[in-house]
């Protein structure tokens, strides 16, 4: 029984931390609902912009006009208290991490965050209005380019994951390197394999057109040579650190 005792502490703290997570991300969601359409019309801006005088978008399903701003503002709230909720698994955690495990952790999570919201960032004021405003043009005549917003959020948020994602790249190059399993030589060894790899992913995850999956490969191959970059600062500037 004693035995059991240290693994029910945790399970209780766990629980916890849990709780107090979904009780922020709850009182943030409260907060924001009374601006539920406000926040929807602010997501569906970029499309908004590129449509033609008198078009609209349009809502195909009965509860969409409810459900689908609910769900911005539920997203919303959980990407505003993200930090909190790091938090509270940093909390847990931290006990159980040597000192220079958590010398790496908190930057790697401060920039992982930073990375990921300049991707959202980047996708909303740039790859939007250019793929939008592509998309409006190429409608052919006689056609009315009508959106259903349950679909178009879908979409936005596929967008907003793979350009955050994206933008990690320097960060899950920095820390393979750390970690001992690849080295910068092997990393530059790779760059022709890498280029063409990030035109296949964009090719994957961007809509069936060349701009938009140029505008993914691209930076995606940028940020990796900036990965590569700094994980040989890492090194030759910090080779006690990286051998730790």
């Amino acid at each position: 029984m004693d035995d059991l005792q240290p693994l029910i502490e945790h399970l209780i703290e766990l629980r916890a931390r849990i709780v107090r997570a979904s009780v922020g991300i709850l009182i943030a969601f409260v907060c924001m609902y009374p601006w539920a359409a406000k926040l929807y019309h602010l997501v569906a801006l970029p499309m908004l912009k590129v449509l033609p005088q008198g078009s609209h978008m349009i809502s195909t399903e009965v509860t969409s006009n409810f459900f689908v701003p609910m769900k911005v503002v539920a997203l919303t709230a959980f990407l505003f208290t993200l930090p909190h909720t790091l938090y509270q698994a940093w909390a847990f955690i931290a006990p159980g991490l040597y000192k220079h495990e958590k010398r790496l952790v908190v930057p790697l999570i401060v920039s992982s965050l930073v990375l990921f919201a300049i991707g959202m960032a980047f996708a909303y004021f740039l790859v939007f209005p250019v793929v939008f405003g592509f998309m409006a043009a190429s409608t052919p005549e006689g056609v009315a380019m009508m959106t259903d917003i349950d679909k178009y959020l879908s979409f936005v948020l596929g967008m907003f994951v793979a350009f955050g994602v994206t933008f990690e790249t320097p960060v899950v190059v920095m820390v393979l390197v750390r970690m001992g399993v690849v080295t910068v030589e092997k990393l530059k060894d790779w760059r022709p394999y890498i280029v063409v790899g990030c035109f296949v992913i964009a090719a994957i995850v961007t809509p069936p057109d060349a701009l938009s999956m140029t505008m993914l490969a691209v930076p995606l191959w940028l940020l990796y040579e900036l990965g590569v970059i700094l994980s040989q600062w890492l090194v030759t500037v910090k080779p006690s650190e990286a051998a730790e």
